[in-house]
């Protein structure tokens, strides 16, 4: 597999009384995936979305709909969120693993058809997620504590990425918030190439579009490195 930026616009910070065309807006301005933060008010303790909001936008959407799962019970929301229209769901292993149900709720994503990623909060060792890495389709390494957006990049979360492209050179990294043009560089070369921001792209004073094409640019310059890092 050949590594390429993806750039995920968190439409948590987007106007949810225009959510449509702020989503394909963002596409215009050349995002790949759309990311969309679904949260319960128990795993983390704001509220957000659920699947009926994702089937709502599917119908105004071609876009690649990134379904970030802080939920306490993933494995009940998996088929709802597939009829909906998801494309990829990203749930936390912090919610499955206590449960020994990690696998369980791993091949049920599978074999829905939606992509399948594993994600850790910042005080969680990536050894928790080492058993099923072979099995995802990308990693989402959180850099803030998850729950609301506009959070400070957490720097330190950059071993656990750099750990990860030297053992997995070919493996989808992503890395969720606090993303804007000071901080990709530091993602960039630990090796992250699926980059969510959501702040930094909907910020009335930045324009997305050259914010977008900063993060392809930092992370394609620094691509070549990864493969001599993990040598």
């Amino acid at each position: 597999m050949t590594l390429k930026p993806i750039i995920c616009p968190s439409l948590l910070s987007s106007d949810f009384s225009f959510l449509a065309r702020d989503a394909n807006y963002m596409l215009d301005c050349g995002a790949d995936w759309l990311h969309m933060d679904v949260m319960d008010g128990h795993f983390v303790p704001n509220l957000t979305i659920g699947a009926p909001v994702i089937k709502s936008l599917r119908k105004h959407t071609t876009g690649h709909l990134d379904c970030h799962l802080m939920v306490t019970n993933p494995e009940l929301m998996i088929d709802d969120f597939k009829v909906a229209g998801a494309n990829s769901i990203t749930f936390h292993i912090e919610a499955t693993e206590p449960r020994g149900i990690t696998q369980q709720v791993i091949d049920k994503i599978k074999s829905s058809g939606m992509k399948c990623a594993i994600s850790v909060k910042p005080k969680t060792p990536i050894s928790d997620i080492q058993p099923y890495l072979n099995q995802m389709d990308f990693v989402l390494i959180m850099t803030v504590e998850p729950g609301f957006g506009g959070q400070s990049f957490m720097k330190d979360q950059m071993e656990k990425v750099r750990v990860l492209r030297q053992s997995h050179p070919n493996l989808n990294i992503q890395v969720d918030g606090g993303l804007d043009p000071k901080t990709i560089q530091d993602a960039a070369e630990a090796g992250a190439n699926v980059i969510v921001a959501g702040s930094s792209l909907f910020n009335p004073n930045q324009n997305p579009k050259d914010t977008i094409q900063l993060f392809k640019d930092v992370i394609n310059k620094n691509i070549p490195n990864w493969s001599v890092q993990s040598k």
